[in-house]
């Protein structure tokens, strides 16, 4: 594997536009995605969003966002906010090891793009609360987060994400089950934007996983950091082991000689998902099915099948962690990167609005008035 030794130059815009738009390159399509600062990820991102991120990287241009804002949303306290920028270099370790490449990526920090909050403002009022009210993850994030009631900023969650994707013009968002009925929203949003205003945005596709939701190792709920039920992408061969060991499977099978139930088994649901031997997963459920193989026989096998999964971004991981710094230079390289694009994106939504026009017109009343006063 060749060694990074510097961090890969982003792409910048040289000029404004030209009038003549006919003489200007087609636009590249863009990919926005990305997560909430608040750890490592694990197995269940990879097969919800970072699969797709991976494979479609070269095919779009890539805006991989570092939602702190949104964290804040179920999980505001100093505390929490002190750990954003350690969580931000593990999220970007994290998939800069599964295999983005950062040459192709731009990731940025959201709250370092004050613009965001801005198109944020002017979204809020294209959408209704009882249509947020509708969207099932919003009730689920807030009783994740053990919250009595909902907090306003976690009820506009999904205009905030809007925001996200449509400050750079996004055209296709791949994300987990959860972020289904928001991206939903956000076209819901550059619709009825583009109707009012005229043609803006791009109205974004969503891009399901093949994966949507990946059961946690305890097999009573999906895998989450706050549960303790994941196995990260950062996790070493030992701990993948150990966490394999202790998986949840079929409850009714308490001897290797009672035939066991394979759907729905988190065991099973595994090896489909990350073993790539599918004539051992084939023989495993039979034999499973049968009551001829035990539960340490399908876990060992598992087990290796994922260290097996894991082994090449370990390797990529050692690459970047031996270059001190170099994750914190590609945030705030794509930070300030998207930064300009986001300012260039607004001010074009504000004139489309009008908003821009206004204040102009104010401005020349009022230069006009100092020039009369001043003569």
């Amino acid at each position: 594997m060749t060694t990074i030794d510097s961090p890969p130059a982003q792409s910048h815009p040289d000029s404004e536009p030209t009038a003549d738009a006919s003489t200007q390159p087609a636009r590249r399509k863009r990919m926005l995605t990305g997560d909430r600062p608040t750890g490592k990820l694990h197995l269940g991102h990879f097969v919800g969003s970072i699969e797709n991120r991976i494979r479609l990287q070269q095919e779009y241009e890539s805006f991989f966002i570092i939602a702190d804002l949104h964290m804040l949303t179920t999980s505001n306290t100093r505390a929490a906010i002190d750990q954003v920028s350690a969580n931000a270099r593990d999220m970007v370790l994290d998939q800069l090891s599964a295999g983005i490449d950062p040459e192709h990526a731009t990731f940025y920090l959201q709250s370092a793009i004050p613009e965001v909050s801005e198109l944020n403002t002017l979204f809020q009022n294209l959408v209704t609360v009882p249509r947020l009210e509708r969207v099932p993850s919003l009730k689920d994030m807030a009783r994740a987060a053990g919250k009595d009631e909902m907090p306003y900023g976690l009820l506009g969650y999904p205009v905030l994400q809007a925001a996200d994707i449509l400050c750079v013009k996004g055209d296709v968002v791949p994300v987990g089950k959860d972020n289904h009925a928001h991206v939903e929203v956000t076209r819901e949003i550059a619709r009825r934007f583009n109707h009012l205003y005229g043609d803006v945005f791009p109205v974004p596709t969503l891009i399901e996983s093949e994966i949507t939701t990946l059961v946690g190792t305890d097999g009573q709920a999906k895998m989450s950091k706050s549960l303790g039920n994941s196995i990260l992408l950062s996790d070493d061969a030992a701990t993948v082991r150990k966490k394999v060991t202790s998986m949840y499977t079929d409850p009714n099978r308490v001897r290797a000689d009672i035939p066991g139930t394979i759907e729905g088994n988190p065991v099973f649901v595994y090896h489909h998902a990350f073993n790539a031997d599918r004539d051992e997963v084939a023989d495993l459920e039979e034999r499973y099915r049968a009551g001829r193989v035990g539960d340490v026989e399908v876990k060992t096998k598992l087990a290796a099948a994922i260290n097996a999964f894991l082994e090449p971004m370990r390797e990529r991981r050692a690459v970047y962690e031996a270059q001190s710094g170099l994750v914190d230079e590609i945030i705030v390289d794509g930070t300030e990167r998207t930064r300009r694009e986001v300012q260039t994106v607004v001010a074009e939504a504000k004139r489309a609005m009008g908003l821009t026009g206004t204040y102009n017109q104010l401005r020349r009343k009022a230069e006009q008035a100092r020039k009369r006063r001043g003569a």
